[in-house]
């Protein structure tokens, strides 16, 4: 029996199971992600058909109380800052319920406020109350992207790399490789772990990593499958595995290289998000006091004239 048949045979079945359990996690969560977003969608065209209706205009009394309704959604989004930062609020319930409910107004705050306007532009208050609104609601959509995957994914995948570490035999404790017969395939793998996870974490960086990096994962595995096939047919020969035996040992080996390599991958994405969603509450932050007191004026000048 062969290293990487040992290795599968050993593995015990819970960490098969706990694998599996995160993996379905994983996805489910994607799935959810983009239910959400395809519900987003499918609010915005009703609240565009809505405003298409006829029904009312921005001035009268319906057009005036829905722009009451949104307005007063976007003001209860202050809660959610003043509940997380704010050591006399701590003990107004769980932050992540806050946060979801941070999450459904700042969704239907802006739906409500464009049905209001009927996606038109008046003033020029109006309208930079309308552009701050709609460059806060995009950013919340984008830092929830980041946010969950910065919180969700990165301690599981560090976790799932420090495995494959074990599994591979690159972890010290480990005294034999799982890959020894194919030492090319070694140097490969922990050369890019050490490239992407130790390289100066820099914007450049940042960016390579999320653009590049996938494509230079593929190519390494077709690299690494290729270097693989030699020294197992030569162990075939020496130790008279069938065809069947040693398509079972190479496609072994190769998902053992794939899942190490996109666990690298997975960490360099996930760091690049951290800083990302850093850089984003710098934006993020100065459009919503921006959009308060543009809303503020709009309601004013509203009453006044």
């Amino acid at each position: 029996m062969n290293a990487i048949t040992a290795d599968t045979a050993a593995a015990p079945g819970d960490r098969k199971q706990v694998s599996g359990q995160a993996s379905t996690k994983e996805s489910r969560g994607a799935s959810r992600e983009l239910l959400a977003y395809a519900l987003l969608t499918l609010l915005t065209l009703v609240a565009w058909l809505i405003s298409r209706s006829g029904l009312y205009t921005s001035g009268d009394d319906v057009g005036y109380w829905l722009g009451v309704a949104g307005g007063v959604m976007m003001l209860l989004l202050l809660i959610y800052p003043l509940r997380k930062h704010f050591p006399i609020f701590h003990n107004w319930g769980r932050v992540k319920f806050w946060l979801w409910l941070h999450m459904v107004l700042g969704i239907g705050g802006p739906l409500l406020i464009l049905v209001h306007s009927q996606f038109r532009v008046g003033s020029l208050n109006a309208a930079i109350a309308l552009y701050s609104m709609l460059i806060v609601a995009v950013s919340g959509i984008i830092g929830r992207f980041f946010y969950r995957r910065v919180h969700s994914g990165l301690d599981g995948q560090r976790a799932d790399l420090r495995e494959l570490q074990v599994r591979a035999g690159f972890d010290q404790s480990e005294a034999v490789s799982k890959l020894q017969f194919a030492p090319k395939v070694e140097e490969r793998l922990q050369a890019f772990e050490q490239h992407e996870l130790k390289a100066t974490p820099t914007w450049a960086t940042h960016l390579r990593q999320v653009t590049w990096l996938p494509i230079k994962m593929r190519i390494t595995y077709w690299i690494c499958a290729y270097e693989l096939r030699k020294p197992l047919r030569h162990i075939a020969e020496r130790k008279g595995w069938d065809k069947a035996g040693l398509a079972q040992r190479e496609r072994l080996a190769r998902k053992l290289v794939r899942r190490y390599l996109g666990a690298v991958v997975r960490i360099a994405h996930y760091t690049a998000y951290e800083r990302v969603l850093s850089l984003w509450h710098l934006v993020h932050i100065p459009f919503v006091y921006l959009l308060l007191f543009s809303a503020v004026a709009h309601v004013v000048a509203v009453h006044l004239y």
